[in-house]
């Protein structure tokens, strides 16, 4: 679990990434980051250079962001998927569903709660861009 979550005092990080505009201006960089606004299909003729894309939370509310992972992975990004923001620890649950495996959130988390939350739900009832397998799936194969 703690290898999910990111903060700056955690000691060095990779590449810092870079705006969409910054990177669109023929950046060579590897790592982006997309604000809430922005969209994610720009990305996609560059998916296989990228190491990490980061998205932004501005606020709990805005959902844009478990969009914005969905069409990654499901147009074939592999990297990590990082949401940064006010990521509260039970989005977290939802947000791996929807492809995120790592987060930045700027208020520390509760590690205990953060365990029981991903705990928390045995069974799914859809596919998703995790590897869990539906409830009806395992029951009818």
């Amino acid at each position: 679990m703690a290898d999910l979550l990111h903060y700056r005092e955690d000691g060095p990080h990779e590449e810092p990434a870079v705006t969409l505009d910054a990177f669109l201006d023929q950046s060579n960089a590897t790592a982006v980051r997309l604000e809430s606004d922005e969209d994610a299909r720009a990305l996609l003729p560059y998916l296989d250079r990228l190491t990490l894309i980061e998205i932004s939370f501005p606020t709990f509310k805005d959902g844009r962001g478990y969009s914005a992972a969905r069409i990654l992975r499901e147009a074939g990004y592999i990297g990590e998927l990082r949401a940064q923001g006010d990521v509260l620890v039970d989005q977290i649950p939802l947000m791996r569903r929807c492809g995120f495996d790592s987060f930045h959130p700027q208020a520390e988390v509760d590690r205990k709660a953060l365990a029981a939350a991903l705990e928390r739900q045995e069974y799914v009832y859809q596919r998703a861009a995790d590897a869990r397998q539906p409830v009806w799936k395992l029951r009818h194969g």
